[in-house]
């Protein structure tokens, strides 16, 4: 199988999977709405959204959603570009498919940002959203809200009187509510980091050779040029005979 087959497989997987969860918790919890994973505590279902930004984060306004939306439109183009190019520089397999997986969460945060304001209601506390409302959407084109729900709440307590800035206030690990789009660009920049670093390495010194060949050959023309010119027999000029 093709290693562009492969990249568009691992693409569409996991949009599949971000969409479905997300249809389904916007379908069917209300907002701030939670349940339990597998009957854990600290592993829940919690229905919150956010303006398009990563682990719950905002850009609010206006032009702020619409200048983040577009950012993300573009890094998505720029991104399919160099996935393209690595697989023409037969790069591993490894490394493709970590760009795969941060390519898919910014497209399944896009398709939030961009459609769920046109086909949903709007979400409330105490009130589930439905699907193509009889009075439209709550949003146009590339201002709807990305629905974030996985919340992993593993511990919390209390700083010590000493800490820094933080004494004696209570914290909360781990408490951003994400969403698979999030968690793909996660996992797929952390591999990057672990796994495929010597990828940018080797590509540096590739660049360092190619540049220091094309300098050997300029410099090996000025010399075959400055020999060439010390070689020529010295012309002199007739000396006109007085008039």
């Amino acid at each position: 199988m093709k290693k562009s087959i492969k990249v568009v497989i691992v693409v569409l997987s996991v949009l599949i999977v971000d969409q479905a969860f997300k249809v389904w918790i916007k379908t069917n919890l209300a907002y701030g709405q939670e349940i339990p994973i597998l009957g854990l505590d600290w592993a829940r279902l919690h229905f919150v959204e956010n303006n398009g930004m990563a682990f719950g984060l905002s850009l609010g306004g206006f032009y702020g959603k619409l200048a983040l939306s577009l950012f993300r439109i573009t890094a998505v183009f720029v991104l399919s570009y160099y996935i393209s190019l690595l697989i023409k520089a037969k790069a591993k397999m490894g490394l493709l498919i970590s760009f795969a997986l941060i390519l898919a969460g910014a497209i399944g945060n896009i398709i939030d940002s961009a459609f769920y304001g046109i086909i949903f209601s709007e979400s409330y506390h105490g009130n589930v959203a439905t699907m193509f409302p009889e009075g439209g959407g709550y949003a146009g084109f590339l201002h709807g809200k990305v629905v974030d729900m996985l919340y992993f709440p593993l511990f919390e307590g209390q700083f010590p009187e000493w800490f820094p800035f933080w004494g004696g206030d209570n914290f909360l690990f781990f408490r951003p509510v994400f969403n698979v789009a999030d968690m793909s660009i996660t996992v797929g920049v952390a591999s990057i980091i672990l796994f495929h670093r010597s990828f940018f390495s080797t590509q540096e010194k590739t660049n360092d050779a190619d540049d220091s060949e094309v300098k050997n050959v300029e410099k090996t023309k000025e010399e075959n040029l400055e020999n060439n010119a010390d070689e020529l027999p010295n012309v002199s000029k007739p000396e006109h005979p007085a008039q």
